[in-house]
């Protein structure tokens, strides 16, 4: 340690060598997390907590230098291992208040991720109104000597058809030099992203990382399905991250806490990486992910899935145009067929406000749903449905029958949101409804797939009597979690698709336990690449839905366009396959049969971005995934008036930097399509690798075969 923190007589109370953090206390108690070196008045509380009467110390938009935080001192600390983890949870205690703390920092020996809860109790005699708590702060990442103006900050925008934008901005652009010295006090800003309402991801993605220009990485993951907020800006010279759950001034989240009671905060991950940048930092969290994840057979099947909605039906299906589609998408390899929206459609008046009851239309399908489910099956599909849990139609015979605290209610007052109302699934009936619904559709009908979707941002949440509407968001999506989980405890073989309008509830509360995730509802082949390039940033590639939607009326180059840039992740075929010409048929035969040569790498590979994060205007975009065996790439080279950029570009090729592969021989093979007329060459001393695509709105997918591809694993 420096001597400036010897001086402050500190003691070690938990490390990480691997992340190379510490947690120190000082002679009065406190406990702060930082890195090695840092001068200890750089680092922040280990917790922050702001309660009515207990706010901060400066006041201004950061929620760190609280009342509560500054008090709370160490009482003890314990570490068990548990699975290959080690968990240590460290103790504190506010002796103002009688508020605990107990921290729970868990982590894998060799890796380099810290995951983090926070427990709270009240052991006062007075009950305590909390407003915010953080789950996970750090100081000290970079300090004055590092360099504040070598950081770059990355975070990604998130919207409907839009998702997983990234952007970035050095540091000091968004926190801003303000000469401490000159006034004796902090700034009162910060950067910070934050949830708005029920998705979770409607706004941003719950994931942003700082990185320096020798290479390191900070990158941090709140896993949130109700508010999230981060802030990162200056403290004392140096840079410090702060993640939360939800807040009172951003989700309208508060929480008494009464003597005796206590609340646990969402979990956050921390990732550092020594080099490699992002690509580095976002292979170590794709490792983290899959470690959270419940075990479940998809896990390693990866079925290819042939979705009937996405530019093809349209939540309009029926027993004469599926029965086609169904033979077409067992011929073409598919193994799971799904019935989108609409199959439960016998109104008038339209379904959209009448969902809730989850029967079969009878004008839709004449000899029955289990005919079109049967048909699949005959086909050697597993037959899937779409299905929105937790909504209710205003015009279902549910909204009436159900009882007035199974819904969402502000103010004493039934909320209502695009003609529909949103079940409480901490209400028994709510669940209990929901529980039948599954059970016939499993248990009865054979029912193997289920694409759980959620189309309606209902607020800031719930008002359960004395509760805040972020309190009963929180509450409401713990038991949305804990009813996905024992629906896979009673059905193990069932496999959950999240869904939220495409990718606006993105968050890994929810991954941890759904087997797949939409990316997007994006129905416009050339605006999907960056979406699919990025999917990994928010998603295990396993994990991540990609739509593949051919159609008898596009060319070839626009069928290949389509079918590859889902390769690399979960395909999600849809589109008129049944009406295409044999040549045509032929090309998505030979997609499908590459994605089944390639998916058992899927599952071990970590992704990186040759040409960076994609960025949504961008002509050419990159996405690889580096397994055991192999690395594979994919390439995409878009018209610029297409792509939405105004630069004019001729390039009909691109050189990529592959630096794991650098100095060792490399076999490039296309694996699809063979009709992108694609020529590649290798560079091994320069680790460069230059893909020529001659035709603009084309893609390839490459194998990189080499003996060394795992060395710098």
């Amino acid at each position: 340690m420096t001597a400036a923190v010897e001086a402050a007589e500190v003691s070690r109370v938990w490390s990480h060598p691997e992340l190379g953090l510490h947690a120190v206390m000082d002679a009065t108690g406190a406990v702060r997390l930082g890195r090695p070196g840092q001068d200890w008045a750089g680092l922040v509380p280990l917790v922050e907590v702001t309660a009515t009467g207990h706010g901060r110390m400066w006041s201004g938009e950061r929620f760190i230098e609280t009342a509560i935080g500054d008090r709370l001192t160490y009482l003890s600390h314990e570490t068990v291992q548990d699975r290959g983890r080690e968990r240590t949870t460290i103790r504190l205690a506010d002796s103002t208040t009688g508020l605990a703390a107990d921290v729970t920092l868990e982590a894998r020996p060799g890796s380099g991720f810290l995951r983090a809860r926070v427990r709270l109790a009240n052991e006062g005699a007075t009950a305590l109104r909390l407003e915010s708590v953080s789950t996970l702060t750090l100081g000290g990442i970079v300090d004055a000597d590092g360099g504040l103006d070598d950081l770059t900050l990355h975070w990604a925008d998130n919207d409907w058809l839009a998702e997983c934008r990234w952007r970035q901005d050095a540091f000091r652009k968004r926190v801003v030099p303000l000469s401490r010295s000159a006034h004796g006090h902090e700034g009162r800003g910060c950067f910070e992203r934050y949830s708005q309402g029920s998705w979770s991801t409607g706004r941003h993605l719950p994931v942003a990382g700082l990185t320096d220009g020798a290479g390191r990485a900070w990158l941090w993951q709140i896993e949130s399905s109700a508010g999230w907020r981060f802030e990162t800006g200056e403290r004392e010279g140096a840079a410090y991250v702060a993640l939360f759950g939800p807040d009172d001034a951003h989700h309208q989240w508060h929480h008494t806490l009464a003597p005796g009671e206590e609340f646990h905060t969402v979990p956050a991950v921390l990732v550092h990486t020594e080099s490699g940048g992002l690509d580095e930092a976002f292979g170590e969290l794709t490792d983290y992910r899959r470690s959270i994840r419940r075990d479940h057979p998809d896990r390693l099947a990866l079925p290819v899935i042939y979705n009937d909605y996405m530019n093809t039906l349209m939540g309009d299906p029926t027993t004469e145009r599926l029965l086609p589609l169904i033979e077409a998408a067992g011929a073409a390899g598919a193994e799971v067929f799904v019935i989108d929206a609409g199959w439960y459609d016998d109104d008038a008046q339209g379904w959209w406000d009448a969902v809730g009851a989850w029967e079969p239309a009878a004008r839709r399908f004449p000899g029955g749903l289990l005919e079109v489910l049967d048909a699949i099956r005959a086909h050697g599909m597993t037959p899937g449905l779409w299905l929105e849990p937790e909504v209710v139609g205003v015009r279902s015979p549910l909204a009436g029958t159900l009882p007035p605290e199974a819904f969402f209610r502000r103010g004493g007052l039934r909320v209502t949101e695009h003609g529909r109302h949103h079940l409480d699934l901490r209400h028994p009936a709510a669940r209990a409804h929901l529980d039948e619904v599954v059970d016939r559709l499993v248990g009865e009908w054979g029912v193997g797939y289920l694409k759980l979707d959620y189309n309606i941002n209902i607020g800031p949440g719930t008002e359960n009597g004395s509760e805040s509407p972020g309190a009963g968001l929180l509450g409401h999506h713990r038991a949305h979690l804990d009813w996905m989980a024992s629906l896979l405890d009673r059905h193990p073989d069932l496999v959950l698709e999240n869904c939220g309008s495409g990718g606006l509830r993105m968050d890994y509360a929810q991954l941890a336990v759904a087997q797949l995730q939409s990316t997007s509802d994006q129905q416009d082949l050339l605006r999907y690449p960056p979406i699919a390039a990025a999917a990994a940033t928010a998603v295990t590639p396993e994990q991540a839905a990609v739509w593949a939607y051919p159609q008898p009326h596009h060319t070839l180059d626009e069928i290949a366009f389509t079918l590859t840039g889902a390769l690399l992740g979960r395909v999600h075929l849809s589109g008129f396959i049944n009406l295409m010409s044999e040549e045509q048929a032929g090309l998505v035969r030979s997609a499908i049969s590459v994605y089944k040569e390639l998916r058992p790498e899927l599952g071990g590979a970590r992704p990186f971005w040759p040409l960076g994060l994609p960025v949504w205007e961008d002509a050419w975009l990159a996405h690889g995934l580096r397994g055991q065996g192999a690395t594979f790439l994919t390439v995409w080279r878009r018209a610029p008036g297409d792509a939405g950029t105004p630069e004019p570009s001729a390039d009909t090729d691109r050189t990529l930097t592959i630096p794991h592969l650098r100095g060792t021989h490399v076999q490039p093979t296309v694996l699809h399509p063979t009709t992108a007329d694609a020529a590649v060459k290798w560079d091994a001393d320069a680790g460069l690798l230059t893909v020529s695509l001659p035709r603009e709105n084309t893609a390839v997918l490459l194998r990189l075969s080499s003996d060394a591809v795992d060395s710098a694993r």
